[in-house]
């Protein structure tokens, strides 16, 4: 058996033998390997470094005694620096697997998005954790970033969980029983360690006295740097880091203290970074500076060639995360497309594919040549060529020079009716190859995504490093050359292939080849067989939703480029766990697709989807430890959970940030608590329950789980509660104040979760766009977009709330907002409620005329689409569209700035008198119903059409006596008015 002291002596071996130096741990407590001056001094400046060594590393907060079989408050990592970026790093460390004796070709081994950053630090990378059947073992980062400063060359960071590996290969299901030496465990050595310092973190650790080394830390760590020290300096940094964990751990962390903390060590971190630059600087760098990368070179333009050929274009990366792999598909064809329609190539469909390691545009029938043509260079216009004896003017010699021209060659064109000088130039049509190269070098340096990463490639930035292009035109290679990338006709396939890279005989082979090899290009197809091939793994016993389970299938579809269903089973009593826990861990944290029954109830079934072939039963049994791993962990959290009461889970609250400038999440709660009590009061919606689940709402954000599982807010809250003997009605409000979670999700049935609902949204808007501002575009990190989206969705849900302004409703937010909440934002608030509004009722098939005539109750969203639904009905009742232009008809006529109101006196027409009868009756039964009411008003305002009309045939509104005019236009004023704070009558078309 390999033992872990065996597993990370072979690992220190492979990485020496790629030229790593072995440096030692850290002698102080780092949270990470990253934090070791080998790893965060190091990879700044422009010097080669390439390290190995192994770091304990200490998280305080991680503390369990011991007790829970895969977290440890000081596991082993082992770390590795690549700097500069060799070029194929994920090469390296699969040998660096197979040095510890694992076949990566009978494991699944996969590159998994995940995004890297220590804002304490100053610090950031793109890249991955790698998994083995399921399992994380390493994090995978391109360095970016360190101390606030840009990384120049790119660094890549390799970071073993050396504690996970051991336990997956020894098969161990706690870290305790690993064999860390030969008949020697790892509780034996370490168990001891393990819970005293969990006890001390946990428990005996001295506030005070950790609060003055805190401080005792920062000062020396600021005095070192003044004296110019980057070493000791940093060093002082990280005992810094390790108080205030040990403070965290023990809850004495305010949000003002986590605020201020992390701004005191980015600002330490980033002097110390800036100190070892120019100290290095200051040395000359005694390691040497990593040499510029050459830029490539393309192949020789090939020969001329006849007929039409297929273009294949390969775009090969390193593993793009699956929404970045989608939008660079879209990307790829749009940016071809655009490209040769620039050109004179005739060409068929342009058709692109996408798997996470490569993007593939097909291009059909893409002729041999360009068509020869003429170009026509414009010159001065004719009036200014020549002077008055027919000789050349400066301008046209000027134009004879720049296009290298003699005056015989010169003739006349008409552009926009003007006659001009020109000069006719012949072009032979460019061959394939020599016309397609720069458009596909364009496509290539033009990617972008929504975050991007540098490598060792200088020309070139995107999601993940573009590692190889292949381009063929038919037998040809497209001479293609973008950075340090030649095109050529060689694609990579599978990294476990017996042959990983193959050479390419034609485009016309190209997508046979790669299907021979196991890769499905086309993610529709990959898609087709993920759903085929899992409905098939558990047929007969269970069924896969492939509905509910649509966006999970859509994210394997690109996790994945040779699509592998396997099966796999849990045990029974974990069904004991709330069906959300167990579905969670499958979805988010596993992408394991769930099997259920036919009734819907959950199976102890899973599917996951291997890549590639491997070894089937190896996999399944490594994906269940894996899961097993993991819902023991959640039954441990669960168990601890429900052990704990409600109150002090509640008063955890204050240690959770809910953003630096808005307080602690207990602030958030009473906020919510507050204004959801206050908004009921004015409603007369008040209640016992909504008093009970505002007094807990929130609380689930203090246990375990949910800190794990952040997803499972409101879910874990509703079970807790009832386990705490909360009554069934609290519990369910508790659970509906976190709804919707997205569109489309279920919306609070009760009141009481509704209020709650819609002021937690409220507190959400207001105090976020005082301080980080409403989302712009599609950037919306704080997701205020979506909680804007529910507000309306709520309101619209519960006619009880009709009466509700979310306008006034927002005000009572930002007043109790710990910043100040301008009028200014408020009104923008309104506006992007407004604007929301009318988007998700135009989505929902209104016409859009009919939408913004409502759009005058923006604010109360229920009323809004309560008028859309009664406009479906009166638009085609003749009452109503009779009524409806004459209100428009008075508007049109009537100043704006004519008040309504007349002098009866003065209006002597029968048809006036008969006008003013009928409005005087309409007005009076209309203030009869205060809330808008479009069935209410066609009813009342049916009765001004006839004498309106007559009004309108008889009578001459701009008689020439001021006072009769002013009467007859104020009687008209008063027409206009009746429709007021129903509709925006301007906005509504009737025809």
């Amino acid at each position: 058996m390999l033992t872990m002291q065996d597993a990370l002596a072979r690992l220190t071996a492979y990485w020496t033998d790629q030229g790593c130096l072995i440096v030692q741990p850290m002698n102080t407590e780092v949270g990470a390997g990253t934090l070791n001056p080998a790893t965060f001094l190091r990879v700044l400046g422009p010097e080669p470094w390439r390290v190995v060594y192994v770091e304990p590393s200490v998280r305080p907060d991680d503390s369990r005694y011991g007790e829970n079989p895969n977290r440890l408050q000081t596991h082993t990592q082992l770390q590795v620096i690549l700097k500069p970026d060799p070029g194929n790093p994920q090469e390296l460390y699969l040998g660096s697997l197979a040095a510890l004796g694992i076949d990566v070709a009978a494991h699944d081994v996969r590159f998994v998005e995940d995004n890297w950053a220590s804002p304490a630090l100053g610090a950031w990378g793109l890249g991955w954790e790698v998994w083995l059947d399921g399992l994380e073992i390493t994090q995978f980062t391109y360095f970016q970033q360190a101390g606030g400063l840009n990384l120049d060359p790119v660094s890549v960071e390799i970071t073993y969980g050396i504690e996970r590996i051991i336990m997956a290969l020894q098969d161990k299901n706690h870290f305790k029983d690993i064999e860390y030496g030969a008949g020697i465990s790892y509780g034996e050595v370490f168990g001891q360690t393990e819970y005293e310092m969990s006890r001390y973190y946990l428990d005996d650790a001295d506030v005070a006295a950790n609060r003055q080394l805190l401080e005792i830390y920062a000062a020396e760590a600021q005095r070192l740097i003044d004296a110019g020290l980057p070493v000791p300096a940093h060093t002082y940094v990280l005992k810094c880091s390790q108080a205030f964990n040990v403070l965290d751990a023990r809850g004495a962390v305010s949000t003002a203290d986590r605020a201020a903390e992390f701004g005191r060590m980015r600002r330490l971190a980033g002097e110390v970074a800036k100190l070892w630059v120019a100290r290095r600087d200051e040395l000359d760098h005694p390691l040497g500076r990593v040499a510029p990368v050459p830029p490539a070179t393309a192949v020789a333009a090939p020969a001329s060639r006849e007929g039409a050929r297929l273009l294949v274009f390969e775009i090969g990366t390193e593993e793009l995360p699956p929404s970045e792999c989608r939008a660079a598909k879209e990307a790829v064809e749009r940016e071809i497309s655009t490209g040769l329609a620039g050109t004179r190539l005739t060409h068929g469909d342009v058709r692109v594919f996408a798997t996470p390691r490569r993007v593939v545009a097909v291009v059909a029938d893409v002729a041999a040549r360009e068509d020869d043509h003429v170009r026509t260079v414009r010159g001065p216009k004719l009036a200014q060529a020549y002077a008055a004896d027919g000789s050349p003017t400066k301008a046209l010699e000027g134009f004879l020079r720049g296009q290298g021209a003699a005056l015989e060659e010169l003739t006349e064109a008409e552009f926009n009716g003007v006659r001009h000088v020109v000069v006719n130039r012949p072009e032979a049509g460019g061959a394939a190859a020599e016309v397609l190269a720069p458009v596909l070098a364009k496509v290539v340096s033009g990617l972008r995504a929504a975050k991007n990463m540098r490598w060792r490639d200088p020309q070139l930035s995107f999601s993940r490093p573009v590692r190889w292009l292949t381009a063929l035109w038919g037998d040809d290679v497209v001479p293609v050359a973008v950075g340090a990338l030649a095109a050529g006709r060689e694609t990579r396939v599978l990294r476990t292939a017996a042959t990983p890279t193959i050479a390419i005989a034609s485009a016309e082979t190209f997508m046979e080849t790669l299907a021979f090899n196991g890769i499905v290009a086309d993610p529709e197809d990959r898609r087709e067989l993920i759903v085929t091939g899992a409905q098939d793994e558990v047929y007969p016993d269970g069924r896969i939703d492939v509905r509910g389970e649509a966006a999970l299938i859509d994210q394997i579809t690109y996790l994945v480029e040779a699509p592998t269903p396997l099966l796999g089973t849990f045990d029974e009593s974990y069904l004991s766990l709330p069906d959300a826990v167990l579905t969670t861990v499958m979805r988010k944290h596993q992408r394991y697709l769930p099997v259920r029954s036919a009734d819907g109830t959950l199976l102890p079934m899973f599917v996951t989807v291997a890549n590639g072939p491997v070894d089937v039963e190896l996999v399944r049994t490594g994906n269940e430890a894996v899961l097993r791993a993991r819902y023991e962990d959640a039954a441990f959290f669960y168990r601890a959970d429900r052990e704990t009461p409600l109150p002090e889970m509640r008063e955890r609250l204050r240690r959770l940030t809910f953003t630096d400038r808005l307080g602690s999440m207990a602030d958030r709660a009473a906020r919510i608590s507050s204004l959801a009590l206050d908004l009921a009061s004015a409603l007369d919606l008040s209640s016992a329950v909504l008093s009970r689940a505002a007094a807990l709402v929130k609380f689930d954000l203090g246990s375990q789980l949910v800190t794990e599982m952040t997803s499972l807010a409101g879910v874990l809250a509703r079970d807790y509660a009832l386990h705490a003997g909360e009554p069934r009605d609290v519990a369910q409000a508790i659970y509906e104040a976190e709804l919707p979670r997205n569109t489309g999700d279920d919306l609070p049935a009760s009141l009481p979760g509704a209020l709650l609902s819609l002021a937690d949204r409220l507190d959400l808007v207001a105090g976020l766009a005082a301080t980080v501002g409403l989302p712009t575009g599609s950037s919306d990190p704080f997701a205020v977009r979506r909680a804007v989206l529910g507000l309306l969705a709520v309101h619209r849900a519960h006619p009880a709330l009709a009466g509700l302004s979310l306008t006034d409703a927002l005000r009572a937010a930002a007043a109790r907002q710990p910043v100040p909440v301008p009028d200014e934002v408020l009104a923008a608030c309104a506006d992007f409620l407004a604007k929301r509004l009318e988007q998700m009722l135009a989505e929902e098939g209104f016409p859009i005329d009919r939408v913004r005539a409502v759009l005058v109750h923006a604010a109360r969203p229920s009323v809004a689409g309560n008028l859309l639904t009664q406009l479906a009905t009166v638009t085609a009742n003749p009452d109503f569209v009779a009524v409806a232009e004459a209100v428009q008809r008075a508007r049109r006529i009537v100043p704006p700035s004519t008040p309504a109101g007349f002098d009866t006196a003065a209006l002597t027409e029968p048809a006036e008198v008969a006008l003013v009868a009928a409005v005087t009756t309409v007005r009076d039964e209309l203030a009869k119903t205060p809330e808008p009411d479009l069935l209410r008003f066609t009813e009342a305002a049916s009765r001004l059409v006839a004498p309106l009309a007559t009004f309108f045939d008889e009578v001459f509104v701009m008689a020439e006596d001021e006072r009769v005019r002013a009467a007859r236009l104020g009687l008209l004023a008063t027409v206009r008015d009746l429709g007021d704070g129903i509709l925006d009558w301007a906005e509504l078309r009737l025809s």
